[in-house]
């Protein structure tokens, strides 16, 4: 049974013209939505209005060309750095929370703690860290010519990164700026502290020379779905964003995740899991069946074969579109969204093409298609049975499907008990019902 006790999260995962591929086709979407600044203040404006917890944005430090074949149909391949923009949006936002990617294989940990502790206190308590250790091996030579890390050593990397930024955090108590103008003292001397750290793969003196900011530290989100993925996200993460198309898998991801935060020593309540869910809702199932449909018919199926091959890691291009998918190798670079692709091909052996739009339609995310009580009827059933703890909702584009979200299917979740009516605090870890971390030179 739903309690007031509990009620569904939702981020809302902001992107230039949506989530469908073929979003910037649409009649009503914002074509130059990378390079409109507008475009992305009304989305927040929208968000915040149908009191979504988050808006978070998601970052690649490569322009994905998507093939030779889609050269000239690609989808958005260049948009403004997401730090950047969330930073402007807190002027133009008073509640909803803004979390944004930052590599930990790319990045220092000192600049990284910075930025977003700058960005909480900017924000008033609002900010979130997306920690990503980077899959893309294109992405590593836009830094050097050296080879990407292996993925057990990017999580090493990741792990000890990640502490850095949390310790560095912790460089002042709550109280040491006293800023005493009749005595002439600024700052309490006792309360500021050094980190001195020195690891395998970074040696930070600290202290960081930002305050600590109004959550004591900004939200830390993950999203691996592998076994170091998982691990690190029950030891640290306070967000995992996942994505699963059915419920089945969900419970299971939730089960392993919650399960071990128990064995680490972790209250479960204190992470969030949300799946990513795409959602076409009308007040008919014809009508949200045909929003699906004339997206669908906007998508190149090349382009949608080449956005398949860099998920699964294989070339596709040559196969043919009308026959099934044949047997291929394991990926061992991006293995749980490829696992689920597969597994889509062993389903009545579908063709190439059909598993190809399928995935363009919504990455390998739940897609709802239906009324806005069929939507919540199935948004419900996860929630209640073990799969999440809301939603990361992808609008299939912008700014319409945002919309019919927020004016179709809030209210039916606000009808049954399943979301707030107004926001509960003024930080982002207020709003996700997440404590505050003491500071870990706390005396007590």
């Amino acid at each position: 049974m739903t309690t007031a006790a509990r009620r569904m999260n939702l981020g809302l995962f902001i992107r230039p013209c949506g989530h469908h591929i073929a979003s910037w086709r649409h009649p009503r979407a914002q074509a130059d939505a990378g390079v409109n600044f507008q475009h992305f203040v009304q989305m927040a404006e929208i968000a915040e209005r149908g009191l979504f917890d988050m808006l978070f944005s998601a970052d690649s430090l490569t322009a994905w060309m998507g093939g030779e074949a889609g050269i000239d149909k690609m989808h958005y391949v260049a948009w403004m750095e997401p730090w950047t923009l969330l930073s402007t949006l807190a002027a133009h936002t008073k509640r909803i929370g803004l979390v944004c990617t930052a590599s930990t294989s790319f990045e220092q940990p000192f600049s990284i703690a910075r930025k977003f502790a700058s960005l909480d206190i900017i924000s008033g308590g609002r900010a979130g860290w997306n920690v990503v250790t980077s899959g893309n091996e294109t992405e590593a030579l836009n830094f050097s010519a050296t080879p990407h890390l292996p993925k057990v050593e990017r999580y090493k990397r990741g792990r000890e990164f990640l502490d850095v930024v949390r310790a560095l955090w912790d460089s002042w108590d709550d109280d040491a700026f006293l800023r005493n103008k009749e005595t002439g003292v600024f700052s309490d001397r006792s309360k500021m502290h050094v980190l001195n750290h020195h690891g395998d793969y970074f040696d930070v003196k600290g202290p960081l020379n930002v305050a600590r900011s109004p959550q004591g530290q900004p939200v830390i989100v993950l999203a691996g779905a592998s076994d170091d993925g998982r691990q690190l996200a029950a030891e640290k993460a306070e967000v995992v964003f996942t994505a699963h198309n059915v419920v089945e898998t969900a419970r299971t991801f939730y089960a392993d995740v919650k399960g071990r935060m128990v064995e680490a020593g972790r209250n479960p309540d204190h992470l969030k899991i949300l799946p990513g869910l795409s959602v076409y809702v009308a007040p008919t199932r014809e009508e949200a069946q045909a929003k699906l449909q004339e997206l669908q018919d906007l998508l190149h199926p090349e382009l949608a074969v080449s956005l398949l091959s860099r998920r699964i890691g294989h070339d596709l291009s040559g196969l043919p579109l009308d026959e099934p998918l044949p047997q291929l190798p394991e990926n061992v670079v991006i293995s749980s969204r490829s696992d689920m692709i597969l597994g889509w091909s062993k389903e009545g052996a579908p063709t190439l093409r059909e598993l190809a739009l399928r995935f363009a339609s919504s990455r390998g995310h739940c897609t709802l298609v239906g009324t806005p009580e069929e939507v919540v009827d199935e948004m419900q059933h996860w929630f209640e049975t073990g799969a999440c703890d809301g939603f990361n909702v992808l609008p299939p584009f912008y700014l319409g499907g945002l919309e019919d979200f927020v004016n179709m299917v809030t209210p039916e979740l606000q009808k049954r008990g399943l979301f707030r009516t107004e926001y509960e605090g003024s930080t982002l870890r207020d709003i996700l019902g997440l404590p505050k971390p003491e500071s870990r030179y706390a005396k007590g």
